[in-house]
């Protein structure tokens, strides 16, 4: 009886983007901004042309709300990737080793500063300090596996 079968592999892309602010706190922080507000920006838009062809409307008004949508993606999500990267750099050069525990503290750290710069309810900055060390945590877990 015929066969077939599929091998291969999939790798994620790297890209290195090469800003030196002067200071490496500095240079992880906008690395991930970058990084991340490219990835929203680019869903952002992929999400809009799916609606766009899926309606079969396209006009000037459409292209001008995805574009302030992507910027808005792109900058929120960037700002919360700079924040964490930025906290779990911070935590490892004051703990002096680099370890699962940062990824925790800047996850948790961003957490609350996110929330908090966004919400007026104590508990909810809690939780989402909580969240988001949780979030991370599980992250640097599985890197580990691939």
């Amino acid at each position: 009886m015929p066969s077939s079968r599929f091998s291969g592999s999939l790798s994620a892309p790297k890209v290195d983007v090469a800003i030196d602010m002067g200071n490496p706190f500095l240079n992880v922080t906008v690395d991930g901004f970058l990084k991340a507000g490219t990835v929203a920006a680019a869903r952002s838009a992929a999400e809009d042309a799916f609606h766009i062809v899926k309606s079969g409307s396209f006009s000037s008004h459409n292209l001008e709300k995805s574009l302030k949508k992507m910027c808005k993606e792109g900058a929120y999500w960037g700002t919360v990737a700079g924040v964490y990267v930025g906290m779990e750099y911070g935590a490892e050069r004051l703990r002096g080793t680099k370890d699962w525990k940062n990824a925790m503290v800047g996850g948790a750290l961003t957490g609350a500063l996110i929330s908090a710069a966004t919400n007026k309810s104590k508990d909810k900055v809690v939780i989402d300090a909580i969240t988001g060390g949780a979030i991370a945590t599980a992250a640097e877990f599985l890197s580990y596996l691939t």
